[in-house]
């Protein structure tokens, strides 16, 4: 116990250094510089497509091949010249890879206003989305920015290739159509807040902790003072409210789930959640893409907020310390739903 106890004082002192530090730097970086406007790239995966096709023909077909090859391409291209050709649709591709802060969220938004100022010029957006979820109220927000897209009427096809769930999975039900690889992990409708507690620990130290509140329910459990059961109690009221709130949102936008059976915070892959319903495709997003090329025009988009050196400086000694503090305490919770 005295072990604990000293590495407890180390852990704190080396994490009041990084958050001293980081604020300095974050100070300094706000006050001295503006971030640089928002950057998007456009990449035009049929032209993409098109090279790596020839470029593998070139490897493999001897040159009488490729000649034989050649001609019926040009033949096939003046024939489509010939005829009239109605408009091919216009597709547009979206990443979306998600952490325990749904960080990408911002970068998703300026890519969805983006899209929607091109009014009549977009027949599809899809979004390939990874996560395995994170705080409620972050991507409560992602999900909210696809159904900007689906306000519009715009076609939203959701595909994941390998995870979404809890919070990721909650973005995919916005979709029309969701589309699973199929060892896809899929589901996880549930909630969770985990937090340790210090409290034993002070008490042996002689180490007094105080919190005062305006209000019965400001502070329920808390890391350092001594928590009662019914802070206990009302804390479990608000984690069922929200896993309420989360089974709502999914039967507002796929009512066909059944959510009595599946919304125990269990995971289905691939096949066995087309069989819940959680999905409506197994498959890959890459075959997807594949097959809209051959009829669509398809686009993705990538943008990145340019920040100045110093922000990225704190930024990065961000980084560091939520990564200390998860790895010290173990994704410490502090009255934060993650879903």
């Amino acid at each position: 116990m005295e072990f604990l106890s000293e590495y407890g004082l180390f852990l704190a002192k080396a994490v009041t250094f990084v958050v001293v530090v980081a604020m300095i730097i974050g100070l300094v970086a706000s006050a001295g510089q503006k971030p640089k406007p928002e950057n998007i790239t456009v990449h035009f995966l049929n032209e993409k497509l098109s090279k790596l096709k020839q470029k593998l023909q070139e490897s493999v077909l001897d040159k009488k091949q490729l000649k034989t090859l050649k001609k019926e391409e040009n033949k096939a291209k003046k024939k489509n010249k010939d005829e009239e050709q109605a408009p091919r649709e216009k597709v547009y591709v979206l990443n979306f890879n998600g952490d325990i802060k749904a960080s990408q969220s911002e970068q998703l938004k300026d890519e969805i206003t983006a899209l929607l100022s091109m009014e009549g010029h977009v027949d599809e957006v899809v979004v390939k989305v990874e996560s395995g979820g994170g705080m409620v109220h972050q991507y409560g927000y992602a999900a909210s920015q696809l159904d900007r897209i689906k306000a519009q009427g715009i076609p939203l096809t959701i595909c994941v290739d390998k995870v979404a769930a809890s919070g990721g999975y909650m973005m995919a039900v916005v979709a029309d159509k969701i589309i699973a690889a199929p060892f896809a992990v899929i589901g996880s409708i549930g909630v969770i807040a985990q937090l340790p507690n210090f409290n034993k620990l002070l008490k042996k130290n002689d180490i007094d902790f105080e919190v005062h509140t305006a209000g019965e329910y400001k502070r329920t459990l808390t890391v350092f003072g001594e928590n009662t059961d019914k802070a206990r109690e009302k804390f479990r009221e608000d984690l069922a409210d929200v896993h309420v709130l989360f089974k709502n949102f999914i039967h507002q936008h796929r009512p066909s789930v059944d959510l009595e059976k599946v919304a125990n915070g269990d995971v289905w892959y691939g096949q066995d959640a087309l069989a819940q319903d959680l999905v409506d495709i197994v498959s890959t997003s890459d075959d997807y893409l594949l097959a809209r090329c051959k009829e669509a025009d398809v686009y993705e988009l990538k943008s990145e907020q340019k920040k100045p050196l110093l922000k990225r400086l704190g930024a990065s000694a961000q980084g560091a310390l939520y990564q200390s503090i998860e790895s010290a305490v173990n994704k410490l919770a502090f009255h934060k739903w993650y879903m």
